[in-house]
């Protein structure tokens, strides 16, 4: 039976989210996701009137995953230091994941072209992760606006570095998959482990 309205949509913006990560937006095109789609350019263009639209909602598609994936410290251990790790590792991980990569290559190549995308991607990726960790430090330890904020570049500084900028450069193997919904048992939480216990070590001092 052929896919109709919503149920359409949703399927040409996850068969262009793949077009669009395997070419690039430039190399992409409408003929290109409506038959990868199986569906007629006159379809297509009913539910997306252009090229640039269709990819500003995959960018609004990709936001809502990411951030449903990884959801808030809290949901991971009632204990702090449990909590912080496996939220970052969580978040980690997704970054490194293949699909996470090249979505981040296209929004950054197309940033002249997009900004608003661009800014809104790298608001969910950043900003948004930020300011949950930063609120559940306030919330768990007391700590003032400020001290919370700056508490958070810290342990986000450290989780990040040097394996996301290592992994955005094509200097290191990505994953081609992970667990839609719990952290993998074989990632590797040390690095994020050691962080965090540094992290509130700190904050048990003040």
């Amino acid at each position: 039976m052929a896919r109709r309205g919503d149920k359409l949509r949703e399927h040409i913006l996850w068969t262009a989210k793949d077009v669009f990560l395997e070419m690039g937006f430039e190399r992409a095109s409408m003929d290109v996701v409506a038959n990868r789609a199986a569906t007629s350019k006159r379809s297509l263009y009913a539910h997306f009137e252009s090229k640039e639209k269709l990819f500003l909602a995959i960018i609004e598609l990709v936001r809502g995953l990411f951030l449903s994936k990884l959801k808030l410290p809290s949901d991971y251990s009632e204990k702090p230091g449990e909590a912080l790790v496996m939220f970052c590792g969580r978040y980690l991980e997704i970054l490194l994941y293949e699909g996470s990569i090249r979505m981040c290559r296209v929004s950054m190549a197309e940033s002249e072209r997009f900004p608003e995308g661009a800014a809104e991607y790298f608001e969910v990726l950043f900003t948004q992760v930020h300011s949950r960790v930063s609120a559940y430090l306030k919330a768990t330890f007391g700590l003032s606006a400020k001290a919370s904020a700056e508490a958070t570049r810290r342990l986000l500084g450290q989780v990040l570095h040097p394996r996301f900028p290592r992994a955005l450069f094509g200097m290191d193997k990505l994953a081609e998959s992970f667990d839609d919904n719990a952290l993998g048992p074989d990632f590797d939480l040390k690095p994020i482990r050691k962080a965090v216990a540094v992290l509130i070590e700190s904050l048990a001092k003040r």
